[in-house]
């Protein structure tokens, strides 16, 4: 049986093959073909089990719609979250998004670029340190790429990120109007600039509101062994009973930090409490509900998607390619709640 082509679909249809095409690839809106006639169209293509030759397009037109999306852990529920907002919006643009994980393995996400180079338009990557230099090599022969949730502070590369230290100034801030005095900080030990970030400034808010830096902070090794955090986290408490708060600034941190409190049976808000950078389904069904930062991940989806385009279409704006989007910071009851006579910012 011969295999049908868009020209057979198009004379099905009534309507020219490049409008087949335009329906193919989610451009009716677009190309202003009605609904009626593109319904009529994939009904058409349903119908008849044609199958794009995307092949054959992509040597046709040197582009093959797929865009390689690079996280650290697709499994992690942020970056989970983020794969499956940048492929809904990249699907209604006409693209695909093939997607992996670095494990926060340097070479391994050197060798994911390496492999992908030639499958995909452009590229949408959360690096680790050491993918710095390859990066730099896709942006050398003009490969489009955007960073997202962290980015090389030396490097001229697109990048959407949260804006990290307002955050961060927004919850030391409510910590402190909720009249907690020894707040911990825990955090992950990566050279990564977000957690950097959220580490500076910390301590640059804790120094502003006391006057003296910090007492109480975790740096804790990248791990994935089993409770690794959660014994880590343990051991700092036990050994400073005196912290009345605690910042985690991932939320895998905070799920391990809370497995802990319970191991301790610090109970929260009356004896400790908890906020967490990255919120977290299970932070609104846990007893207390847990006080949470949450990043916005659809937005920083689309606008990745936005700036990749630009630069596959050759229309990137220098001027408008590093962008900060704010969080929300969601109370809940994991905090005490405030004295009448403490006034928040």
């Amino acid at each position: 049986m011969k295999q049908l082509s868009i020209k057979d679909i198009a004379k099905l249809a009534g309507v020219v093959p490049s409008t087949v095409s335009f329906v193919i690839n989610g451009k009716e809106k677009e190309m202003r073909i009605s609904d009626e006639l593109a319904a009529k169209i994939r009904k058409i293509i349903a119908e008849t089990g044609y199958v794009p030759n995307r092949s054959a397009a992509s040597l046709r037109t040197g582009k093959t719609h797929v865009i390689g999306l690079i996280v650290e852990d697709i499994s992690n529920v942020f970056f989970s979250l983020l794969a499956k907002a940048v492929e809904d919006i990249a699907y209604k643009d006409g693209y695909r998004v093939v997607y992996c994980s670095t494990e926060n393995e340097d070479k391994k996400g050197v060798e994911l670029i390496r492999v992908l180079h030639k499958q995909v338009d452009g590229f949408i990557v959360t690096p680790s340190i050491g993918m710095r230099d390859e990066i730099l090599k896709l942006k050398k022969i003009k490969k489009p790429v955007v960073l997202l949730d962290r980015y090389f502070p030396d490097a001229n590369i697109p990048y959407v990120l949260v804006d990290n230290k307002k955050a961060i100034a927004q919850g030391v801030d409510l910590l402190i109007s909720r009249e907690y005095k020894n707040i911990a900080f825990v955090v992950t030990a990566l050279d990564q600039v977000q957690m950097q970030e959220r580490l500076e400034a910390f301590r640059q808010c804790i120094k502003k509101h006391t006057g003296c830096m910090p007492k109480y902070v975790l740096k804790l090794p990248f791990s994935t062994m089993e409770n690794a955090y959660e014994k880590g986290i343990k051991s700092f408490l036990e050994q400073h009973p005196e912290i009345d708060a605690i910042f985690f600034a991932t939320n895998y941190l905070t799920i391990d930090g809370l497995r802990a409190l319970q191991a301790l049976k610090w109970k929260i808000p009356d004896r400790v409490g908890v906020l967490s950078f990255d919120d977290h389904a299970i932070f609104k069904l846990y007893m207390p509900s847990i006080t949470a930062i949450n990043q916005p991940i659809v937005d920083i989806a689309r606008k990745g998607i936005e700036l990749l385009i630009a630069q596959m279409n050759n229309q990137a704006d220098r001027n408008n390619s590093k962008v900060l989007l704010e969080a929300e910071l969601i109370c809940r009851d994991s905090l005490r709640k405030p004295s009448k006579k403490t006034k928040l910012s």
